[in-house]
């Protein structure tokens, strides 16, 4: 028996074998996932600039990983292949959040699981994690914290908002005070007490000083 008589006994007739019906039912629950993915994802977004690019692709990221899998258990010498395949690829997309790992992991995983023909195990596993992001970003956005950032012309000015900055918002901490020859800076993080906005209204109003801003921030990006 020759090479090429081993590469046509086995290696093709063990690609070709393979059941449609198992086919169709993965792809349709790695459908269905990835688009439950999709969802979460989409609610519990808190970054600066929301990506329907890479929402889609955590949907397409559970097919394509749930077809390789399934590519791969029924062919030894395709599975080698493989491998050997995706160790050449150099990905270049950059993350912008953290938790966007998360939800590039959660979609491969559900691929690979799915793929494997645990079905069940990615079903279930996927509610479990679905929920407990959704309950822990629904949380984050009650905490949010915010920059707050005051320029006063003098010492007096720069007390009074203070007082006021203090008694607003539930935590007033200051981070940094720049004083030059145009006046004083100060920069502080504030958490609101009820979400409400007005105190920084308030701000404005007194005498000395001259500009307000209240954004957004996540220890990592303002908004």
């Amino acid at each position: 028996m020759t090479f090429n008589d081993v590469f046509k006994s086995s290696f093709l007739e063990n690609v070709t074998e393979f059941s449609a019906v198992d086919t169709l039912i993965g792809m349709l629950f790695a459908l269905v996932i990835g688009l439950f993915i999709f969802v979460v994802y989409k609610k519990t977004f808190n970054g600066v600039m929301y990506s329907t690019g890479f929402a889609m692709t955590l949907v397409g990221l559970s097919l394509v990983t749930t077809l390789v899998i399934m590519a791969v258990t029924s062919n030894v010498v395709l599975s080698l292949g493989m491998v050997g395949a995706l160790s050449i690829v150099r990905f270049r997309a950059a993350i912008k959040e953290p938790v966007e790992i998360v939800y590039l992991f959660w979609a491969i995983a559900v691929g690979i699981v799915i793929g494997a023909g645990m079905i069940p195990l990615a079903v279930i596993g996927s509610v479990i994690i679905g929920v407990i992001l959704i309950l822990f970003a629904n949380r984050r956005i009650h905490d949010n914290p915010y920059i707050l950032i005051f320029n006063c012309i003098d010492e007096k000015a720069e007390e009074k908002a203070n007082h006021l900055a203090g008694s607003g918002a539930e935590r007033f901490v200051v981070k940094s005070k720049t004083v030059n020859a145009a006046g004083i800076e100060v920069t502080a993080e504030v958490r609101l007490k009820d979400a409400g906005t007005s105190f920084v209204n308030r701000l404005n109003d007194i005498e000395g000083v001259n500009e307000v801003t209240l954004v957004s921030y996540n220890g990592e990006y303002m908004s």
